[in-house]
């Protein structure tokens, strides 16, 4: 199957052809500038096929030959279906690189919708999923694009940020995933690319989408760049200088932000990127136009496109308002996850979706003996063994984090050696009408009363869980309370995903010392994420 959008060109090796100079200059610059960053790393190249893409596959294969580029990119095509040809482009790019000598993949891509964004999504999620940690993706990008996305984030009243437009290097993250997007021909013009491919008769597709003008980009393309042209001979060049110039410009003001960040999180809140916190009144200590930019930069954090100004503008009202103790909450949908955005007293949040879920999750009570983590039957090896092991009490553990107790059974050894009891402990979600007393306070609080006095927020309030020790004659096999008539359970902690109290407990004429358990238990808890 054949497309009328291929050029009608023979596929030819490309190697012995003249190459083009000046786009050569640009993609050896670039080497010698990233050169540390792609030392060492694999290089693909998203190859549409088209103009563009098939010119820089051209030259990379003319630069390798000659020994010019130390590396050659894979190709990858994505087929999206987009199309009713896409099959047969998909097959073009392959006969293509097969002629060349280079390694191509086709890849295919579920789209979600059936417009130009949501194929450009489509396109590089399957390349992403592709490329393995610090892949390099190398992309045709050139001047004219540059200009095109400058006026796009104009038109959409983007920041210096925004206005930056594309980077020639940028680390790009997905969750743990980083790959490098690389950019060297941003200083390139469409026309010196159009005159290379002519020259060597490239047989690139013409997608007829490019220029139809039926979506922003290709409507500033074929209808508005001509005339600003007409006004001035260089406007993508001067564009695309100004673009450089806002990305000095965005790196000055990213620095100043992470350093506003710095002194203005709650470090003791953190868990990126599920939750993240600001201290308010640090916040209100810089000068207004500050606290925009660190609000812009700490709502991004984690999402690869600029928040809106809206959005910064309700975050910044609602760290003005007096009344702090409201429940306004701002919803932010980005492309990664989705969001709220919180205030409890003179703390910002910014809480995922997924977060939020995962503190909905019930609580369930669960008892443990310490002891039985020296037994060698609790995961069936030999004591040994068993004390390199970590044992885990899951307080809560289920979908995307985990809350847990992680001990080595031999810590556990050395903590009892002294003691003459057996230690059950018992975890138990806080109980509303549950009476506790923390070390600090006059008299006993129920927990309802507890959330405002320890500052707990609505959302944490499921999420309190009651650590009870109960002790018990070691020589008795049935695990007998020291008085059976009357066990003497004893409530020794307080605990929350990010913070613990300890609670006053009567030891009874035990000689045991709680303080050991309650320090002994925090130092091994831990929050994490799980994927």
């Amino acid at each position: 199957m054949t497309s009328s959008a291929i050029l009608p060109h023979a596929i030819e090796p490309v190697a012995e052809l003249p190459i083009d100079a000046v786009l050569a200059e640009a993609l050896l610059k670039s080497l010698a500038e990233y050169g540390e960053q792609l030392h060492g790393r694999r290089v693909w190249l998203a190859c549409s096929g088209g103009r563009d893409s098939l010119a820089l596959a051209a030259l990379c294969v003319q630069l390798y030959r000659q020994g010019k580029l130390p590396f050659l990119p894979q190709l990858l095509h994505v087929n999206h279906g987009l199309q009713a040809a896409s099959g047969a482009w998909a097959q073009h790019v392959a006969n293509w690189a097969k002629a060349q000598n280079i390694p191509c993949r086709i890849l295919q891509a579920q789209l979600n919708g059936r417009d130009e964004q949501a194929a450009r999504q489509a396109r590089y999620d399957a390349m992403r999923a592709q490329l393995n940690q610090d892949d390099v993706l190398l992309l045709a990008h050139h001047a004219d694009d540059q200009a095109e996305t400058v006026l796009m984030r104009l038109i959409q009243g983007a920041g210096v940020n925004g206005l930056s437009a594309m980077q020639p290097w940028r680390i790009q993250r997905q969750g743990a995933h980083r790959i490098a997007l690389w950019r060297p021909w941003l200083t390139i013009k469409r026309a010196t690319i159009s005159a290379y491919a002519q020259r060597l008769k490239l047989p690139y597709i013409d997608d007829p989408t490019n220029d139809a003008g039926d979506n922003v980009r290709s409507g500033l393309r074929r209808d508005i760049m001509p005339i600003l042209a007409s006004y001035n001979s260089n406007v993508i060049d001067n564009i695309a200088r100004s673009a450089q110039l806002l990305s000095d410009a965005q790196l000055i003001i990213n620095a100043q932000a992470s350093e506003d960040l710095q002194h203005t999180e709650v470090a003791s809140l953190q868990l990126p990127p599920a939750q993240r916190v600001l201290d308010i009144d640090k916040l209100q200590k810089l000068p207004i136009y500050r606290q925009r930019q660190l609000l812009h930069h700490w709502l991004g954090q984690d999402e690869p496109l600029p928040t809106a100004k809206q959005l910064v503008d309700d975050v910044l009202s609602l760290s003005q308002r007096d009344d702090n103790d409201h429940q306004t909450a701002l919803f932010w949908q980005g492309r990664k996850a989705s969001y709220t955005i919180r205030r409890y007293r003179q703390q910002l949040y910014r809480l995922s979706s997924d977060w939020l879920k995962w503190l909905e999750l019930p609580l369930a009570k669960q008892t443990q003996t310490l002891s039985n983590f020296t037994e060698s039957n609790l995961i069936k090896a030999d004591v040994q063994a068993t004390g390199r092991q970590p044992v885990a009490i899951n307080l809560r553990n289920e979908d995307k984090f985990a809350w847990q107790l992680k001990v080595l059974p031999n810590e556990v050894t050395q903590l009892l050696k002294s003691y003459e009891y057996k230690v059950k402990v018992t975890f138990a979600p806080l109980d509303r009408q549950q009476r506790i007393q923390t070390a600090l306070a006059s008299r006993p609080q129920s927990g309802k009363k507890l959330y405002q006095t320890l500052a707990i927020p609505s959302w944490l309030r499921e999420s309190l869980v009651v650590v009870s020790v109960t002790f018990m004659n070691k020589e008795s096999s049935k695990n007998e309370p020291l008085e059976n008539d009357c066990p003497i359970e004893l409530p020794i902690l307080l605990l929350s995903p990010f913070e613990s109290w300890a609670l006053n407990a009567e030891q009874a004429n035990i000689s045991v010392d709680v303080k050991q358990l309650v320090a002994f238990i925090n130092s091994h808890l831990t929050l994490h994420k799980t994927c």
